[in-house]
């Protein structure tokens, strides 16, 4: 370099500025880098191998005998269905939360980029469902507003609560129209059950609102599918949540594990419950980023398999 006069002097005009950066380039590239300043790729610590396949922990009949032998006992019990679908029990009777109980998203997207590859298996059939008093749904996507499962377990008594915005769509989707459609702040009485509107952010939903469930002591916050914005957790609170079942996958507009526990814990929810995971290869994540924050938040949580019953119990 030193006998290269050309490379260290290059023809043209050349200001003081410009020959100083000439110098100050040859001698970085003389000075070897420190290994610690050398860009790596980004390690994601809580990343896992997504599961091949996971069984329920209950399902079909043997599910069915556990929910009857509930009636018996005192508490809120709460069973996961699988993506967002929880069945709710207190005092013998039952709601029915966003319910996913079909392969509809698995043949819709057959034939696209996105394929949702199922990888749970089916918790029980819709139709050993219809016993249940009330089915909700918190907005129009078809993994929470599902016409494969709805015109089954609405084939009974049960009452059909939907987001105000999809009355349309929910009464094409379900053969029948809703008997309630809550926005922000809007209740419906079924029962013991007591059903309010709060608010969710989720986009391509505008009409997605989260739900909060009281009957007698108990009270359970299920935030459907939403981002963790300022309002929701703030509507929430007054309510004395004794669980908040909250999203977790990180894509299609909803929260990571990370924010989930943070809206759990800013809702004042004693419980947290994560769901929207383990359903779909292509939208899912795990829960360690849940469990951490959770962990230094100290906020209690729990885990459940799919078809695994969780029960808060005040002894009534």
């Amino acid at each position: 370099m030193a006998n290269d006069s050309e490379s260290l002097f290059p023809s043209g005009p050349t200001t003081r500025r410009g020959l100083l950066s000439a110098f100050s380039r040859r001698a970085a590239d003389a000075v070897p880098v420190p290994e610690l300043l050398i860009q790596r790729e980004r390690v994601d610590h809580f990343d896992e191998p997504t599961p091949d396949w996971l069984d329920p922990i209950l399902s079909g009949e043997a599910l069915l005998a556990e929910i009857e032998a509930s009636k018996q006992e005192t508490g809120m019990h709460i069973w996961w269905l699988g993506q967002s679908g929880f069945l709710v029990q207190v005092g013998g009777e039952h709601i029915l939360l966003d319910p996913y109980l079909s392969d509809s998203m698995t043949t819709r997207y057959a034939d696209t980029d996105t394929p949702f590859e199922r990888i749970t298996g089916l918790v029980v059939e819709p139709s050993l469902l219809s016993f249940v008093d009330i089915v909700t749904s918190s907005h129009a996507h078809m993994d929470h507003l599902d016409p494969e499962t709805l015109s089954y377990v609405l084939s009974g008594d049960a009452a059909f609560v939907c987001a105000a915005g999809s009355e349309q769509i929910a009464a094409e989707r379900a053969g029948r129209l809703p008997d309630a459609a809550l926005g922000i702040d809007d209740d419906a009485e079924f029962g013991s059950f007591t059903v309010r509107g709060v608010p969710a952010y989720h986009e391509g939903a505008p009409e997605a609102v989260g739900y909060v469930v009281r009957n007698g002591a108990y009270v359970l916050y299920h935030a459907g599918d939403t981002r963790r914005v300022q309002g929701v957790a703030e509507a929430v609170q007054p309510h004395g949540a004794d669980v908040a079942i909250v999203p977790i996958s990180g894509q299609h507009g909803n929260m990571n594990g990370t924010d989930a526990a943070r809206l759990a814990y800013e809702s004042g929810a004693m419980m947290a419950i994560p769901c929207h995971y383990e359903m779909f290869r292509s939208d899912t994540d795990n829960t360690r980023r849940f469990v951490a924050e959770c962990s230094r938040l100290g906020q209690e949580y729990r885990l459940p398999r799919a078809g695994e019953r969780i029960t808060v119990d005040y002894g009534f």
